[in-house]
């Protein structure tokens, strides 16, 4: 959520950065009613604080009258009193419906994009950050994708999963869940390795929690919802992990705070259809390694490099090819001031597959936590930054494809010591 005395110090930067998040034209209006609000809050608590002061003050005047034996005017004054207390208690109720508007047309406005974030509006304009500059692996005529090297070889079971529970919940088996979990492992003694805390964190949050980190009231649709507990499955280990230091004031020393986890993530993806969601390219569960930061504002872009280095040894670990797309703002999520995705290639699919995004999402998650670090006397709300590291789905999809030869399934050499064997047959 964007800070208000951002806002009405930066109405014109607000208004630019949200015509280049691609937000509706006729929904800027809500900037000028914000402001309004916000003035007539700020009228209003005066009123209110005036009220009271006045109050306080003939409070303690019938005191005084009454020891000196002036009861008439005593009791003459302690009627203007109730009436002021009445008249306080109408300012509260306002002052609160006020507040209450405010934040929710406060939670209607997106974060704005960092000044290097190209404009767009689609995915097509994505800049390219980083290309791979070799060659693109290129299979035989009789190259398969990894949904039919997954039925050859038993890794992983979409039949199965409909059986279960329904389209796009896989079941892994045997060799296909043992890679799995190597990935995982990998995935997490890497971060590990990195400095970051291993958090194992619950997989369903609360509307506050989701509200927090912006999930609500944005991606609501997205989000299955458990309605007799009013829960949420999480969609990522970004919303429990970063929630943990909600309504926290940390000591500036303490920056930044580093910390990973794994969990499953389940996302409805509703309406969604054709040959490039197929197999593992786009499912409603699946597995992923989370990083998150906190960090101090003057330096969470130095970090949100460091993450995306690290992002890159994975991916170089695991001999596939990448690329790293600086998202447009049209193509942005509601909370990211600066996002960007690692795209794998699926040599049998011809196409690339992205497997992390990493984003900077400045003070907009931390201002909705109330999340701050001490700077000296004052407060100052932190940056927080999260990226996958990684998504196992695409993944296994282009390690199933990238590394199939007549025996088998190659395995890197970096999950040999996870799977306990090379070729998966």
């Amino acid at each position: 959520m964007l800070e208000l005395n951002f806002i009405r110090a930066n109405k014109s930067r607000v208004l630019q950065g949200l015509k280049i998040k691609n937000f509706p034209q006729e929904g800027l209006q809500v900037i000028d009613d914000i402001l309004k609000l916000d003035d007539g809050r700020k009228e209003t608590q005066t009123n209110l604080d005036s009220l009271l002061a006045e109050r306080n003050q003939l409070s303690k005047s019938i005191g005084n009258l009454m020891k000196s034996g002036q009861k008439a005017e005593a009791e003459a004054m302690r009627e203007k009193v109730a009436a002021l207390k009445e008249e306080a208690a109408q300012l509260e109720e306002s002052l609160n419906d006020t507040k209450a508007q405010l934040e929710e047309l406060l939670l209607k406005v997106p974060n704005i994009p960092h000044e290097s974030v190209p404009p767009g509006t689609q995915p097509e304009d994505n800049e390219v950050y980083k290309a791979w500059e070799t060659t693109l692996p290129e299979l035989g005529p009789d190259a398969l994708p990894h949904w039919e090297l997954a039925q050859k070889y038993g890794v992983f079971d979409l039949e199965l999963g409909v059986k279960l529970t329904g389209s796009g919940f896989p079941v892994y088996r045997g060799k296909g869940a043992k890679l799995e979990r190597a990935l995982i492992s990998f995935f997490l003694d890497e971060a590990i390795k990195a400095g970051f805390e291993e958090v194992i964190p619950p997989l369903m949050v609360n509307e506050d929690t989701a509200r927090a980190t912006g999930q609500l009231p944005d991606k609501e649709g997205q989000m299955y919802f458990v309605e007799r507990d009013n829960l949420y499955l999480i969609p990522t280990a970004e919303v429990p992990v970063t929630n943990i230091y909600r309504d926290v004031i940390l000591d500036e020393s303490d920056l930044p705070i580093k910390m990973t986890g794994y969990t499953p993530c389940f996302r409805r993806e509703a309406g969604s259809y054709g040959a490039h969601v197929r197999g593992l390219n786009r499912v409603h569960q699946f597995d992923k390694v989370e990083i998150v930061v906190l960090d101090h504002p003057d330096k969470s872009y130095e970090t949100l490099q460091q993450m995306l280095a690290h992002v890159s040894g994975l991916l170089d670990k695991l001999e596939l090819p990448y690329r790293i797309l600086r998202l447009c703002g049209g193509d942005m999520s509601f909370t990211s001031a600066l996002t960007f995705d690692f795209e794998v290639f699926s040599a049998a699919q011809k196409r690339w597959l992205e497997v992390s995004s990493v984003s900077n999402f400045e003070t907009f998650q931390s201002n909705r936590m109330k999340l701050r670090y001490r700077d000296g006397k004052s407060t100052r709300l932190v940056h927080t930054l999260n990226g996958s590291a990684l998504a196992l789905a695409r993944i296994v999809a282009a390690l199933l494809e990238n590394n199939q030869t007549p025996e088998g399934i190659v395995i890197p050499k970096v999950l040999r010591t996870y799977t306990g064997f090379e070729l998966l047959n």
